[in-house]
């Protein structure tokens, strides 16, 4: 009998802990899991996986390694800094990063990790929490034909859609333009439904009927009707920080490439300004108060 992969999986927050949940329970291969916080490390046990104490302890016991963190800092230093996953790998074993990241980044922790004889591949996510929690999420991968096809039934316990962008950087740079484009459109549909009601139109009726004409996208149904409708922006979604953070990412790749961005210039201001009015942690969503004018 053949044994098992051994994976690891380091970052269980908000989409990491789903994630690797559905990895754990497909029975793909033991689970060793890795973060600060004591919540997800115990919840995880329960569905099988196995407690470390160390990034050194996963890299040491495992073949392929997945990360879900915050963003490119923590990527680098879980990668690259002391005590991280370079110093401690070892020939053949794969790193798979499902953050959000800057493609420089990516490209740099590839790079580093070849000399070594260790592979990288950049997987970011998108959809919601939800789709993390029913493993429907849809997965951007940057890294050649053979690691793709090596980690396509790993990711598939996670994913519903799962693209194969190009090389090292490409899933990140997909996913930026993702969230760029997501962000801009839920702050333009802010605009409309404060306008929409100002002007004397019901906020339901308008959504309703915006869903049934060319103006219908996921943030529409998701963000909108999820979470701006029933003004619903909780904490631990994905927060005014994070969105962001993304949004930065986006305009840099847009600076690295030549190209002027004045819509996510736009965006990336009003997020920063519902950060510094006290919403940082709250759905993103949550910029529709910004521009109600109620702080």
């Amino acid at each position: 009998m053949t044994e098992k992969t051994k994976l690891g999986f380091i970052g269980l927050g908000v989409m990491g802990e789903p994630m690797c949940r559905n990895m754990t329970k497909a029975g793909l291969g033991p689970m060793v899991v890795f973060d600060l916080s004591v919540g997800p490390l115990a919840r995880l046990e329960a569905d099988g996986a196995t407690r470390a104490g160390t990034i050194a302890e996963v890299s040491k016991s495992t073949d392929i390694i997945f990360l879900s963190l915050p963003g490119g800092p923590e990527v680098e230093k879980i990668i690259l800094g002391p005590g991280g996953l370079l110093e401690n790998g070892r020939a053949g074993q794969i790193i798979v990063d499902m953050s959000t990241c800057p493609v420089a980044i990516a490209r740099k922790a590839a790079a580093a990790l070849a000399e070594k004889g260790m592979i990288f591949a950049d997987a970011p996510v998108a959809r919601t929490r939800q789709a993390a929690i029913d493993g429907t999420l849809s997965i951007m991968v940057g890294s050649d034909d053979e690691t793709f096809e090596t980690l396509r039934p790993y990711l598939a316990a996670a994913a519903t859609d799962i693209t194969h962008c190009g090389g090292i950087g490409t899933g990140q740079v997909v996913k930026l333009l993702n969230n760029m484009l997501l962000i801009q459109s839920v702050v333009a549909l802010g605009e409309a439904l404060t306008i929409g009601e100002r002007a004397g139109v019901d906020r339901a009726l308008l959504v309703d009927t915006l869903s049934k004409g060319s103006a219908d996208s996921f943030a529409l149904r998701n963000h909108v009707k999820k979470a701006m409708l029933p003004r619903d922006f909780p904490v631990g979604a994905f927060g005014t920080d994070y969105a962001t953070k993304d949004i930065a990412y986006a305009l840099e790749l847009a600076n690295d490439a030549g190209v002027k961005s004045p819509a996510g210039e736009l965006a990336k201001e009003m997020l920063e300004k519902t950060s510094a009015a006290g919403y940082g942690a709250e759905y993103f969503p949550v910029l529709l108060k910004l521009i109600e004018g109620k702080r």
